[in-house]
């Protein structure tokens, strides 16, 4: 077989390969998976739709109650103004990515990504033919507008924001993502902001881009925030006419999102909170043992502001991350993030504290 020259250009996730790479005894911190289970209230509630044979296909947008539920939350936490018309639900935020960038790309366009970011978003990007184009982050690893400004050309179709960010935990300040909004509405160019970790911040607060534009596609999942990853539900938020735009792509690609997952979000999303905030404070607790654990070894770190992610400057990443692979530690090299990532590796803090305390045990005649 003769494959599509797009699919040869893009490389197996380096997330991926560490985390199946790891070998009997490692200590797996490459993954962005909480180490929580889903909370027994919305797993009640999925158990529930199954035994009233709620597993049939849904509307392909998701269904209306879990739709106008998601309407609320964003009037209510992001400040956000949209009817439940203007959401989708998806499978995960990765198609919520995915529909966004095939619906606003074509060939030769460019889109403005941090560097270093998730990789997914350059991935998708050349998927579609479209051309990456990296940002270099401040000395805070924050996104400026004047870097996105510098990097914008006639070919800019589209700005990707993440804050909270994987892989650096940085948090845009409230000037940063507004003046990066209105510099998208002023040029006529999309916004694609994942916020899939708005509730895991220890500083600042987060805002959405969507407050200050309606050139903005906001995406998140249930993932996160409620120890829901193997659920695969996501949504977006996309006002006018842009979200008919979207479930072209959707309704060919998936048809709509698990029936089951959906009754299991409208719990989470609607339900008790206080499982968020518990998460939320570990996190903090954990992100606060490993950044005292390397400020014992006098390594090079900026205290991460949010999300579960440590991205330490250590030199040639590449290299540290075999090193440590070989003591037992799975991390991910920061290149696979982007060029700008090179001398750093990401670790994530979703894990217990007993396997953080063993990895910095290992790590420390290394690092």
């Amino acid at each position: 077989m003769r494959f599509a020259s797009c699919t040869g250009k893009i490389e197996i996730s380096g997330i991926r390969k560490c985390f199946e790479g790891a070998g009997p005894g490692a200590i797996n911190l490459g993954l962005g998976q909480p180490d929580f289970d889903t909370p027994d209230h919305i797993k009640r509630a999925a158990i529930e739709a199954i035994e009233r044979g709620q597993t049939g296909y849904t509307p392909n947008c998701g269904v209306p109650e879990l739709r106008a539920a998601l309407a609320e939350k964003f009037r209510r936490e992001n400040k956000i103004q949209c009817s439940p018309e203007e959401i989708m639900v998806t499978s995960g935020a990765s198609e919520a990515l995915f529909l966004a960038i095939a619906a606003l790309v074509d060939k030769g366009d460019e889109v403005l990504i941090a560097d270093p970011s998730f990789l997914s978003y350059a991935e998708l990007t050349k998927l579609v033919g479209g051309k990456p184009v990296g940002v270099p982050l401040d000395e805070e690893l924050r996104l400026s507008s004047e870097a996105v400004l510098s990097k914008v050309t006639d070919r800019t179709k589209l700005i990707i924001m993440n804050s909270p960010s994987n892989p650096t935990g940085a948090v845009g300040t409230a000037e940063q993502v507004r003046a990066i909004a209105e510099l998208a509405s002023d040029r006529d160019i999309g916004v694609l902001s994942d916020e899939v970790y708005e509730h895991f911040i220890y500083q600042g607060e987060h805002i959405s881009p969507a407050r200050f534009s309606d050139n903005v596609i906001t995406v998140n999942a249930v993932s996160k925030t409620y120890a829901m990853t193997g659920w695969r539900l996501g949504y977006l938020a996309a006002r006018g006419c842009a979200l008919e735009q979207l479930l072209k792509v959707h309704q060919y690609v998936q048809a709509c999102a698990s029936s089951i997952s959906q009754a299991a979000a409208l719990a989470a999303i609607t339900g008790p909170q206080e499982c968020v905030a518990r998460m939320r404070d570990e996190f903090r607790s954990r992100r606060d043992l490993l950044v005292n654990g390397f400020k014992e070894m006098g390594m090079d770190l900026i205290v991460p502001d949010g999300a579960f992610y440590l991205f330490p400057r250590v030199g040639d990443g590449d290299a540290v991350a075999a090193r440590l692979g070989k003591a037992g530690v799975i991390t991910v090299p920061g290149s696979a993030f982007g060029a700008g990532g090179k001398e750093h590796i990401r670790i994530s803090y979703a894990a217990s504290r007993a396997s953080l305390e063993e990895a910095l045990r290992r790590m420390r005649d290394i690092l």
